[in-house]
């Protein structure tokens, strides 16, 4: 039975749950302000940090963990990629401006959440997210949405906005007043960053600079030209991966190249498992490039033509490349293309 709405647990004889919450952090500043608020309330936070597998920027989980260390509350790191492809194929709210499902996401995020505070025996959700910082994501009527579908309701707590918003799991236990919530509003982050300075927050990662790799451009254009060739329900966890690296060019309706750009991207490609052609320079330096789909002689050589523009082999004189696949080499000779022939735009994926 749940109490009245107006009335704690314990007027009305009821055990008291335990006055721990599990704080949502990214990395960012808002959602260690949202921690740090939380535990200088009283409560006993755990600090919780998923990764997806599409969130961008270096060292993300140092950050979290750094700034744990400075608010003094426990982290807990949880690699939910597999689960989170669900979400990217098949969003029920929509996307952004990539191909970003920023409300499937959060909803996908505060559950699991939710799953945690069960198992540490906690007794609500804080999210760093302030009423009308984000378009899509963060204006009431989704921040609404968000907390109904993913179970939590009033147990979903922002600290930041709590005086702006519904009542919340912890005002109605009578463990604080409404005005030891924050009214931070909008997009302004002055407020946010003197307080960051007031608490010693040490380290946060700038706004929306790991939200998602989804929401970037080129990213986007690839998954969507890939989705037109496998269709969605058939990529899989290193698809999604893959499209992070390189220069991709599409050589046919079911045929691609993506050509590394950097000694870094190189060794990612040749990481990468599955049944495509490597194509290398043994002569020149020159860049690891992956052909992939349905692959006959005619597209192995434009392949090898294309990669060769960007290896140091001299404009128009023939270069030695090296095909393997299946443990088997098959040895081309070809004249890179020319840095100004037009299908390199014409072929290229992502411009």
């Amino acid at each position: 039975m749940e109490a009245a709405a107006d009335q704690p647990y314990h007027s009305l004889g009821m055990a008291e749950p335990q006055r721990k919450a599990v704080a949502l952090m990214s990395g960012g500043l808002d959602s260690a302000l949202a921690a740090a608020l939380t535990k200088r309330l009283g409560f006993e936070v755990v600090g919780l940090n998923l990764a997806t597998g599409f969130c961008t920027g270096q060292g993300r989980c140092d950050t979290v963990l750094a700034q744990g260390l400075a608010l003094g509350i426990p982290v807990r790191l949880l690699d939910v990629s597999e689960e989170y492809l669900e979400v990217v194929k098949h969003p029920r709210f929509g996307r952004g401006q990539g191909m970003n499902p920023c409300l499937d996401c959060r909803i996908f995020m505060v559950r699991k959440a939710g799953e945690v505070m069960e198992e540490e025996g906690a007794s609500f959700v804080v999210t760093g997210e302030v009423l009308g910082q984000r378009p899509m994501s963060q204006h009431r009527e989704a921040l609404e949405l968000v907390a109904r579908e993913s179970g939590l309701g009033e147990k979903l707590v922002r600290p930041l906005s709590g005086r702006l918003l519904g009542p919340t799991f912890p005002e109605r236990m009578g463990w604080v007043r409404r005005e030891d919530w924050l009214d931070i509003e909008g997009r302004s982050r002055k407020r946010q960053l003197e307080l960051a300075k007031e608490w010693g927050i040490p380290v946060f990662t700038q706004p929306a600079g790991g939200c998602c790799i989804l929401l970037e451009r080129a990213y986007s254009k690839r998954l969507k030209d890939l989705i037109r060739e496998k269709g969605v329900d058939s990529l899989t966890k290193d698809d999604f991966a893959l499209l992070r690296y390189g220069r991709h060019f599409r050589l046919g309706p079911r045929t691609r190249v993506v050509v590394g750009r950097d000694e870094v991207e190189n060794t990612a490609l040749l990481s990468f498992p599955g049944d495509h052609y490597v194509l290398s320079f043994p002569d020149v330096p020159g860049p690891v490039a992956l052909v992939l789909g349905e692959v006959g002689e005619e597209e192995l050589r434009l392949a090898a033509e294309l990669a060769a523009r960007y290896s140091d082999a001299q404009d128009q004189a023939p270069v030695r490349v090296l095909a393997q696949r299946d443990g088997k080499t098959t040895e081309l000779w070809v004249v890179p293309m020319a840095k100004d022939d037009p299908r390199l735009r014409k072929l290229r994926i992502d411009r």
